[in-house]
């Protein structure tokens, strides 16, 4: 979900004080902007007014994505209400994600499994979209800055290496920061925008807490996937409940979706469900009926008019001060 003002959203954010850029990297150039979807499928935006926009997955009882909705099959409530949809759009929007990857010493022997199935997903990207490769054991590193080359992002991944500790909530934190930077200056450079972490243990050593997180989380435009792979140790595995409730919380309250595997393995089939999503997704929109500029949650429903369709999305949004 986003919440815009006018016809972009235009943030810049200081870099984050925790990242550690890997030596001799450089930014990567964003790709020139790719031609605009045709004007229907273009969400409207006007100038002046505070817009919610949602990005929702539609599936049956049997996970599949349900693609053919049009705009009638869709009700939005915000606190109860009904609310007006102002636009609506099914075109496949260019993405920006981070790639968040644990190398901290429990992953040692699964890294080469978990590198084949980022990969695999990093070569899934179309050239309009973007991704960073973000590296997180006691520190955190931008292996890869934002690029739409999957052979850096490969490069990148391949580079990964097990040991110290888990500072995931460092991590989380500075791919949303670093999500912000990535501004749209026309229409047709508009974003959906994602986090795909995989983790396999509770944090140890971040200096955030996960209240901070989880609210800037909530406060931004970006749907959470958070991969929890399950030590294999069954003593370890009892220590996994704290990262099994954080990793949930994450992807529900920013409308990603959360998968505990307990082999690597299945890694490969988690990325490509992820990348089906994220290719399957709706965007619909709404100006609020509750105007008040009170800085409040806002809770948001979202009904689809299909029997057994199942809407996902975000949870709810902060109004505007």
């Amino acid at each position: 979900m986003t919440h815009t003002r006018g016809a972009l959203v235009v943030m810049a954010v200081a870099a984050a004080s925790l990242v550690m850029p890997a030596h001799g990297q450089q930014p990567a150039q964003p790709p020139p902007s790719t031609p605009a979807p045709p004007s229907s499928q273009v969400p409207s935006f006007s100038v002046g007014v505070d817009l919610v926009s949602l990005n929702v997955t539609v599936s049956d009882p049997s996970a599949r994505f349900i693609t053919d909705l049009e705009q009638q099959d869709f009700q939005v409530y915000e606190d109860g209400v009904q609310q007006e949809i102002s636009f609506f759009s099914k075109t496949n929007l260019p993405i920006a994600l981070s790639l968040l990857v644990d190398t901290s010493a429990s992953m040692d022997t699964r890294l080469p499994i978990a590198q084949d199935a980022a990969i695999g997903f990093a070569h899934k990207l179309r050239s309009q979209d973007l991704a960073e490769v973000v590296d997180f054991d006691s520190r955190v590193v931008i292996l890869q800055p934002f690029t739409n080359d999957s052979a850096q992002l490969e490069q990148a991944i391949r580079r990964t290496s097990a040991g110290g500790s888990t500072s995931m909530y460092n991590a989380i934190y500075i791919a949303l920061k670093d999500l912000k930077k990535v501004m749209a200056t026309q229409v047709d450079e508009i974003r959906r925008q994602a986090i795909i972490v995989l983790s396999d243990g509770e944090d140890t050593s971040s200096l955030l807490p996960f209240e901070e997180v989880l609210d800037l989380a909530k406060r931004s435009e970006t749907a959470i996937y958070a991969i929890g792979l399950r030590p294999a140790d069954a003593t370890a595995s009892r220590g996994f409940k704290e990262a099994e409730f954080v990793l949930r919380q994450l992807a529900q309250d920013t409308g990603g979706r959360v998968f505990f595997p307990n082999q690597a393995t299945e890694l490969e089939s988690i990325y490509s469900q992820i990348a089906a999503e994220l290719s399957s997704q709706y965007t619909v929109g709404y100006t609020s009926k509750n105007q008040r500029r009170d800085g409040a949650w806002r809770r948001v429903v979202v009904r689809v008019g299909r029997n057994n369709a199942i809407p996902r999305t975000k949870q709810g949004y902060f109004a505007a001060r």
